[in-house]
């Protein structure tokens, strides 16, 4: 069977980039049309497209110019970095401390493992780290890393907000850290690999991935672009995977420390404005660092002890937790005397 070649990449000036981005002012006029509010949005991001694409072709010139390991490393650790402050500040609705620094490590030593594995072994460059294939490959795997440990971490937050109380039970009653953690960190796993997996699926069905467009567009062999491409979704899949689980993990252990304790209070919120429900927010920050029912418990009294069985099922105690989390309370030592008074009881 004969194999096509690719046609000759076709000199792009910044009229035709021009004539491209008269297709947004449709959208954006829809978006004004509509009343949706996304004009200035759609405008901003496509001027921050073109000024990044812009410096970003400028500076990977002079990397691909130079072949110098400190500037391809240097580079790879500051697009490493850039994918960290982005789901730490950007993509999540909550942050927790460490967690810059963790999904940093996530990101970076996964998408730079892999990359150097694929590119040495599957790609055939010698050396790995060339500048012209490895900048790109490493790309596209922070890109894919940063999206994977964006869902799975605020997938892991707000499961362990939503079953606080069943978390919270199991780990008085004696669940160790682990136990505790495995079905969240599986279950926000499972939910952040599906794009992944679901892309991987239809490539080459549905859609024609950018990587092989880009190889044919610029007068590749068809066939050979087809097996980088699949080369490269391979190399994709397992660093979202071993990325997003170890942010999952990481993210579950900051959260239920070694104690083990739930520790939701070390959440802060990245939006600007703050929730302001009934009660003041003084009032609400001032009670939700202190420790829940169950893990006071825990704290006071060993899990198979008579003594505290006998407290856990007290119904006194469950009555002083309810009263802590109406939104009626008026002050934070309302909840320590009714608490108190429980317990003495």
């Amino acid at each position: 069977m004969a194999e096509h070649n690719g046609g000759e990449l076709q000199q792009l000036s910044w009229g035709n980039v021009a004539i491209a981005s008269l297709l947004l002012l449709i959208n954006v006029a829809l978006s004004a049309w509509l009343g949706l509010g996304m004009s200035r949005s759609l405008v901003v991001s496509a001027v921050r497209c073109v000024a990044q694409l812009t410096v970003l072709g400028m500076v990977l010139n002079q990397v691909f110019s130079t072949e110098n390991p400190v500037y391809i490393f240097g580079m790879t650790l500051g697009l490493g970095t850039l994918a960290a402050f982005e789901v730490t500040y950007w993509r999540s609705k909550q942050r927790f401390p460490g967690m810059l620094a963790g999904t940093f490590v996530a990101i970076t030593s996964n998408a730079v493992g892999v990359a150097l594995f694929g590119n040495a072994l599957s790609l055939n460059m010698q050396p790995a780290y060339t500048a012209v294939k490895f900048i790109p490959t490493v790309g596209m795997l922070f890109g894919s890393c940063m999206i994977g440990v964006s869902i799975g971490v605020n997938a892991v937050m707000g499961s362990l907000d939503t079953h606080r109380d069943r978390i919270e039970s199991s780990l008085a009653y004696g669940a160790s850290r682990w136990e505790t953690m495995k079905p969240v960190v599986a279950a926000s796993l499972k939910s952040a690999l599906v794009p992944t997996i679901t892309n991987m699926s239809v490539t080459g069905l549905i859609s024609i991935p950018g990587m092989m467009t880009g190889w044919v567009l610029g007068g590749a062999n068809v066939l050979q672009a087809a097996r980088y491409q699949q080369v490269i979704m391979f190399m994709l899949t397992a660093s979202t995977a071993s990325s997003t689980l170890f942010a999952v993990i990481f993210c579950a252990s900051v959260l239920i420390d070694r104690t083990p304790m739930l520790r939701l209070d070390l959440l802060t919120s990245t939006s600007v404005k703050q929730p302001n429900s009934s009660g003041s927010q003084g009032e609400v920050g001032a009670i939700s660092p202190s420790l829940s029912r169950m893990t006071l418990l825990r704290a006071k009294c060993r899990p198979k002890s008579d003594l505290c069985l006998s407290r856990r099922s007290s119904p006194l105690t469950a009555s002083s937790v309810s009263v802590s989390r109406s939104p009626t309370i008026q002050s934070p030592s309302t909840v320590r005397l009714v608490s108190g008074a429980s317990l003495g009881r």
